[in-house]
């Protein structure tokens, strides 16, 4: 054959996730491709004159994906107020009395990453908390699941909202003012000043930097976003400014608009649409997941289902006809058995046209659904589970056997594609790692030890399992005709560095 040139020979002790060569001690790649694995001595024989990339101290795998995130809010969460770690309604109040300090009266202020259950909570949070610290700037401030907002009285003014207002459909605004849960949250975001072009670029940048710099070569970005987010990226991409491989979702209104325009599945380049994004449900931490009874252990009900399983199924078969892919949001175990039920009808036509279809979440399931993830992509985010853990305990003690059931779906024939969700949690695989494997969580128990990984089922599902639901036959392995992205490691787990050639 003839090989192109410039090329270049990895020596490395490499997992390459390709069955018929799992290990191997170097790897020749040129024209952005992997061209050879092998032994050391095989691969310098077949290009003598390549230069040689000496790591053979480090662990070589295919690279990283993060295979659930909003890529564009990540991006700009790295300017808001973090919350993360808030133990307190006064931390909270004491975090955005320092932020006002530094921000004109009158300008926004947007943060989150907190949750009720570490502030202490039993019941949602007021208005006048936040105005106690910030009565001159309207303030934002969304839970780590991002299925609920707390408004201060600045913001809900900004917005028109009173005591008198009506609930939107499948939202609820809380009384006493300040909270408000799913599809409310949009009231008052409408009112916030829309980020300039510069400013989506800027944040899309940022975010895919971010990524890239912890070691990840491709994301897959939610539609749970603006429509200049994913018009962002894929500026970048057009640009040759985009440091990852990245697989968009529409949201399931916009369908229409994609089919006037003729977007089907186009795999190619660093930037391709792939999904269409459906909500069958909220959260655990909002209560707002979407549970069969009993429901919640505190008498909350059994939470807020979201699009129907009728719009899914027959938004579905729409999707599926263009050859994208229906990606569900379901966390309750409800909310898994309806999407479950939509996606029977739907597996005929996903296998004509090669398509997988995807779970996101799958948080809580009763036994028997397990079985019926096979051949489907269960898109999970371990990390989830360290501050899940002792909510579960409490709230859902009926569902703790199989809560984050990764095992178990596993067995059941699912492909596991690991993520985070950022910004609802840091993009940290070592976090991913480190709760598939010990299923500790931040109260330091165990939950449901017995749906435990090994590393390497992690390693894959941070992968290959992405490049599986993605439709990407070239990534996620290290293998001849492979994109030639990996990534390097100390140790597996431990610290890693995108090597993209």
């Amino acid at each position: 054959m003839t090989l192109p040139s410039p090329l270049t020979v990895l020596h490395a002790r490499t997992l390459t996730l390709d069955d018929p060569c799992p290990e191997a001690g170097a790897v020749l790649v040129g024209g952005g491709r992997v061209l050879a694995v092998g032994t050391r001595e095989e691969v310098r024989a077949l290009a003598p004159q390549a230069q040689v990339r000496d790591h053979r101290d480090l662990l070589l795998t295919p690279g990283l994906a993060e295979a659930h995130i909003h890529l564009v809010s990540y991006g700009f969460s790295l300017e808001q107020l973090t919350l993360h770690g808030a133990r307190s309604v006064a931390e909270v109040q004491a975090r955005l009395a320092q932020r006002t300090l530094t921000t004109p009266p009158g300008t926004w202020i947007r943060g989150g990453g907190f949750l009720l259950s570490e502030l202490g909570l039993s019941e949602y949070p007021s208005a006048a908390l936040l105005d106690e610290v910030s009565p001159h700037h309207p303030v934002l401030l969304y839970s780590r699941d991002l299925h609920l907002s707390w408004a201060n009285s600045a913001a809900l003014r900004a917005a028109g909202i009173h005591g008198g207002t009506p609930d939107p459909e499948g939202g609820r605004i809380v009384q006493p003012l300040g909270c408000l849960l799913e599809h409310a949250s949009g009231l008052v975001e409408a009112a916030i000043p829309a980020p300039t072009e510069a400013q989506y670029l800027a944040a899309a940048r940022a975010g895919a930097a971010d990524l890239a710099a912890r070691g990840y070569v491709s994301a897959h970005t939610m539609a749970f976003e603006p429509p200049e987010a994913p018009r962002a990226l894929q500026a970048l991409a057009d640009a040759d400014d985009l440091p990852l491989r990245v697989w968009a979702c529409l949201p399931h209104g916009r369908l229409g608009l994609a089919r006037e325009l003729g977007l089907r599945r186009t795999p190619g380049g660093l930037f391709q649409w792939g999904g269409v994004k459906f909500f069958a449900d909220g959260a655990l931490g909002s209560r707002t997941a979407w549970l069969h009874a009993p429901g919640y252990a505190d008498g909350s009900g059994t939470g807020i289902p979201l699009d129907p399983p009728d719009l899914i199924r027959e938004v579905g078969r729409e999707t599926l006809e263009l050859g994208l892919t229906p990606v569900t949001h379901a966390i309750g175990d409800r909310a898994n058995t309806e999407v479950l039920d939509a996606y029977d009808h739907l597996r005929p036509l996903a296998e004509q046209r090669g398509v997988r279809l995807r779970v996101e979440h799958a948080q809580h399931l009763r036994p028997a659904d397990v079985p019926r993830f096979r051949g489907l992509t269960a898109s999970v985010q371990p990390i989830h589970l360290q501050a899940d853990g002792p909510m579960i305990r409490d709230l859902l003690p009926q569902l703790q056997g199989l809560s984050y059931a990764f095992k178990s779906i596993q067995a059941a024939g699912a492909v596991l594609a690991f993520g985070s969700d950022a910004p609802v949690a840091p993009p940290d695989y070592r976090a991913n790692f480190a709760a598939a494997i010990s299923r500790v969580d931040d109260a330091g128990e165990r939950l449901a030890p017995a749906e435990a990984l090994t590393e390497m089922d992690v390693l894959r599902a941070h992968t290959r399992g992405p490049a599986l639901a993605a439709g990407w036959a070239d990534e996620g392995v290290i293998r001849p005709g492979a994109r030639a992205a990996f990534t390097l490691w100390d140790r597996l787990g431990g610290h890693a560095q995108a090597l993209v050639l």
